[in-house]
């Protein structure tokens, strides 16, 4: 899952906000000397994560992709699932999308101190340049992934990803929706934060 999802299944404070998205930040840090309300919420990002990557209709999503992009499939599958999320938001949750971003917004800006710094650089560009905004369109989205591709630094075959996703999207919107009620009952289930 992308940043939206992670965001969403935090619990309603900065700690747990910053630990559900630290999972791409963290590399490195000395994980035993975080708030033990962010170190929760890094757990929980990472039971989100491993129950995405094991789960039998991402697993089949990603046999969709040609080979030369399967090796990607995971990160474009991710930043597809926000989408998809956004699309479907009211089937989920009960403030309108369009509330929830705004908040969180509010949110993320009001956390920055306890981010480590690049992570609160690219907290600062999801706000400032509405990344959320831009995912609710397809084209956005597939100019988002090739943002994505433009930071990877080797040979790839990423760009242009959005080519391969737009046949396929009715099955990957239906195998979504499938999937996501049953990530938030095992997040839920799981309980790792208070």
């Amino acid at each position: 899952m992308n940043y939206l999802a992670h965001a969403v299944l935090a619990k309603p404070n900065l700690y747990s906000l910053t630990g559900n998205l630290l999972g791409d930040f963290c590399k490195g840090m000395a994980l035993d000397t975080l708030h033990p309300d962010i170190l929760a919420g890094l757990r929980n990002h990472r039971a989100t994560d491993s129950f995405t990557d094991q789960h039998p209709e991402v697993r089949q999503l990603k046999t969709l992709f040609s080979p030369i992009r399967r090796r990607f499939a995971g990160i474009a599958l991710d930043v597809l699932f926000d989408h998809f999320l956004i699309r479907h938001w009211q089937q989920f949750y009960n403030p309108t999308f369009a509330d929830y971003k705004q908040q969180l917004y509010t949110d993320l800006a009001a956390a920055e101190p306890l981010m480590p710094v690049a992570m609160a650089h690219t907290m600062r560009s999801v706000r400032t340049h509405d990344w959320f905004s831009s995912y609710q369109q397809l084209p956005q989205l597939g100019l988002a992934l090739d943002r994505i591709a433009s930071r990877i630094r080797f040979a790839h075959q990423f760009a242009g990803i959005i080519d391969e996703i737009q046949p396929q999207y009715t099955a990957m919107e239906q195998s979504f929706l499938r999937f996501y009620p049953q990530l938030q009952q095992h997040i839920k289930l799981l309980a790792l934060e208070a």
